[in-house]
């Protein structure tokens, strides 16, 4: 199985990664603490509600490297911060996840 993983770390289409369960006190320090255990860290945004700057729950990491964004999802993926089991999954294309949520919907 670790032979799949690293052969999947070759084509992964970015190095961005979603971190979702996250608890509001969460902040973007406290990230990048945790993912520069597995290399540079070059953008982290923790996603908050834009009228009253509540974090909605979720953050997006991008990683310097394919292979450190690997080992973050596997070592990562249902460890607990601020007592809520975190989700780390690579991060999907904006653009589909965009016209995905508008099909089937009826509007204009």
């Amino acid at each position: 199985m670790q032979d799949v993983i690293l052969g999947r770390c070759n084509h992964m289409a970015n190095n961005k990664l979603y971190v979702g369960n996250l608890a509001h006190d969460v902040t973007e320090e406290y990230l990048k603490k945790i993912f520069e255990e597995f290399g540079p860290c070059v953008s982290i945004k923790v996603i908050r509600n834009r009228f009253n700057g509540v974090s909605k729950g979720f953050a997006f990491v991008e990683m310097a490297e394919a292979k450190a964004a690997q080992e973050a999802i596997v070592k990562c993926k249902g460890t607990t911060i601020y007592g809520q089991r975190i989700t780390v999954s690579e991060a999907r294309d904006q653009r589909s996840q965009k016209s995905a949520g508008r099909s089937g919907r009826g509007r204009f």
